[in-house]
């Protein structure tokens, strides 16, 4: 059993299409383990994302995230990381495959409905900067 984080961004959240990306997400094989709506300031969205600082699409991609609320979830699952990659699909919703989060609800790039963690490298660093140990429930 693997965790991975999840964030559904603003854009998804404005468009009220929280249920429709868990539902898909869900359908992959992948459970909610906890979850949390919140908004997070320009300067904790500039620390998450702090490994594309030297980015161009650094400051947009911030000034994004902060601008609306974001549900934050830990999904679990067998291979969660990778199931979750490959349900939200290519970064570029243009370039994701029919079936996959990003296709079904990203608009362009950059507001693409949905990050990711990317590896287990990353990903207790993304589910520690959002949950503390005892806000998820022992693996299921």
């Amino acid at each position: 059993m693997e965790r991975t984080l999840s964030i559904i961004k603003p854009d998804a959240v404005a468009r009220n299409q929280i249920g429709g990306i868990i539902a898909l997400l869900e359908g992959a094989g992948l459970r909610v383990a906890a979850a949390r709506l919140l908004r997070v300031s320009k300067g904790e969205a500039e620390r998450f994302y702090a490994v594309h600082r030297e980015r161009p699409f650094f400051e947009s991609l911030t000034t994004f995230l902060s601008e609306g609320p974001i549900l934050v979830m830990v999904l679990e699952g067998p291979g969660a990381i990778a199931r979750n990659r490959e349900v939200m699909g290519a970064t570029d919703p243009a370039k994701a495959a029919a079936g996959t989060i990003r296709k079904a609800y990203g608009t362009n790039v950059e507001r693409n409905a949905v990050h990711g963690s990317d590896g287990a490298d990353t990903v207790k660093q993304e589910i520690a900067f959002f949950f503390s140990e005892r806000e998820i429930p022992p693996r299921g």
